[in-house]
């Protein structure tokens, strides 16, 4: 832990050498939480891109080297928010979108979930992105973003009740979320 300490106070201090390695420690789990939130590849890319590049460009900013971690899962969870706002606000052509990938109903379906899980607050969306769809427990989870980890799972739970109660009446299957 003592060389990843080291390296964001030298990514700090202006090394683009240790911003590398802070990327190369954080990239599969940056593209994972992006490719599970987004669920496209080219967006998932984009959106780490972009989140790497502010967080290169704002660096000096970071106050605790042990906050590198969920900085960057906010940058980049502001970055999913904007795409997530973009998917909803395109008119889809169904009839470009190939048949065996998404059906009618699969799609509005789709865009309907990520509609109510862009109005989560911030907090609950990186909450429920990280558990959801990056794999993260409740302790992990705390632990990044220097919370108490039954906070968390008490976040995470209004969070996904408040999707769910806005699912309701839907043929949305809330297992599915």
């Amino acid at each position: 832990m003592d060389q990843y300490q080291d390296w964001v106070e030298a990514a700090r201090a202006g090394d683009a050498h240790a911003f590398a390695r802070l990327y190369e420690a954080v990239y599969k789990d940056m593209y994972r939480f992006a490719l599970y939130t987004l669920r496209n590849e080219t967006d998932a890319e984009d959106a780490v891109s972009e989140a790497v590049t502010d967080a290169y460009a704002s660096i000096h900013k970071l106050r605790s080297a042990d906050a590198f971690k969920a900085w960057i899962f906010r940058i980049l969870s502001n970055k999913c928010k904007d795409r997530l706002k973009e998917y909803t606000r395109k008119h889809v052509n169904l009839e470009d979108v190939e048949a065996e990938v998404y059906h009618e109903e699969e799609l509005t379906e789709s865009l309907h979930i990520r509609k109510i899980f862009g109005e989560l607050a911030d907090e609950e969306r990186l909450i429920v992105s990280m558990h959801v769809f990056g794999g993260y427990t409740s302790r992990e989870i705390a632990k990044i973003l220097h919370m108490n980890h039954n906070t968390v799972r008490t976040k995470e739970s209004r969070a996904l009740r408040k999707m769910a109660e806005k699912l309701k009446g839907r043929e949305v299957a809330y297992e599915r979320f």
